[in-house]
């Protein structure tokens, strides 16, 4: 560990994950919760309720596709929906620098409320603070959820019992198994490159729009198929951070298959100027989902029959071959996918 924060630090990748379990965790954790807070899970569980929470600093506030207001409604609605739950209400709190112009607050509330209706949420709680004129940078919003567990989600599971043991009740990250195929819902890069372009520093301009939405009801139309174990979204550190959490906390090894991940045809031209690799930028309109094997075909046809989810693609699957995150390329080589330190990309969430 350094003695001081760095950016690095809150990019959600292997530095980050460090802050947290080494300076953190200990001092809270051990409580007895359903689903307590070291199991570093996208939210808690304490009687059937779920929690989540997250804080919002992206760069520009306003860029193709989206904006933070957007984002703080999509982002903590999606946390909640991949632990197989329905959001049913937020909270909002608002850090604000002297001299913010009110136009701005105005788009963001517009957009925040838009976002809630889309999701089906109301935000029934928050709070208002302001700091002197170069404290902070323009505004930061904190977004808090619950939600609570569907009986949706008790068909979900009740359908992988008849086919293997499952002891859970939730979508947990330690949930997959050898043979659970891999989904992703959609073509990854969209967010980190609207992000890049909008900021006007790196030499290049596209009209990539930004994926950002929220995500509840695509999942419990997939949930209603059932079969489903396990959901994340690829967001700070991309799906490369995803599958090595999956592959640790499930001690399980994942192949995922290059030819097989969708990437759109400008995302990879930028990505071909910038020299980054796509499995490691922030996704803020996808979820990645472990199914077993016996719906795999199902849930994805579901998917596809929605917007959200319509470009899904079996990329992978979970195996007991070997225990980390692996990619085989297109040229049949096979590396290993190894978690990055943090998103190469800073505050795009």
């Amino acid at each position: 560990m350094q003695n001081s924060i760095t950016l690095a630090h809150g990019a959600g990748g292997a530095i980050m994950q460090q802050l947290i379990k080494n300076i953190m965790l200990n001092r809270f954790s051990g409580a007895n919760f359903e689903v307590p807070l070291e199991s570093l899970d996208d939210a808690g569980v304490v009687d059937d309720i779920v929690l989540t929470t997250d804080s919002y600093t992206v760069n520009p506030l306003f860029f193709p596709g989206g904006d933070i207001g957007r984002m703080s409604i999509s982002g903590t609605v999606n946390d909640i929906a991949v632990m197989g739950a329905d959001p049913i209400a937020l909270s909002s709190g608002f850090v604000m620098e002297e001299g913010f112009h009110l136009d701005d607050l105005e788009k963001i509330l517009q957009s925040m409320e838009r976002t809630c209706k889309e999701a089906g949420v109301g935000i029934i709680t928050g709070d208002t603070k302001v700091m002197e004129r170069g404290a902070i940078d323009k505004i930061i919003i904190n977004t808090s959820g619950i939600g609570k567990r569907s009986e949706t989600l008790k068909r979900n599971i009740d359908v992988v019992k008849k086919y293997r043991t499952f002891n859970t009740t939730w979508l947990l990250d330690s949930n997959v198994k050898s043979g659970d195929k891999i989904i992703i819902s959609g073509a990854l890069g969209d967010h980190a490159i609207a992000i890049m372009s909008a900021r006007g520093t790196y030499g290049f301009e596209t009209d990539v729009m930004s994926d950002v939405a929220p995500l509840n009801k695509m999942m419990k139309k997939a949930l209603e198929v059932g079969g489903v174990v396990s959901a994340k979204d690829p967001t700070r550190g991309g799906l490369a951070n995803l599958l090595n959490e999956w592959s640790a906390k499930s001690r399980i090894g994942i192949m995922i298959y290059e030819n097989q991940i969708p990437v759109r045809e400008n995302i990879k031209a930028a990505l071909g100027f910038l020299g980054m690799d796509v499995l490691q930028l922030g996704n803020e309109g996808k979820v990645c989902i472990a199914v077993i094997p016996e719906k795999a075909d199902e849930v994805l046809q579901t998917l596809k029959e929605t917007e959200e989810g319509k470009d899904a693609v079996i990329i992978g699957e979970a195996t007991n071959e070997f225990d980390v995150a692996a990619l085989e390329t297109t040229v049949g080589g096979k590396r290993i996918i190894a978690q990055p330190a943090g998103d190469p990309i800073p505050r795009i969430c």
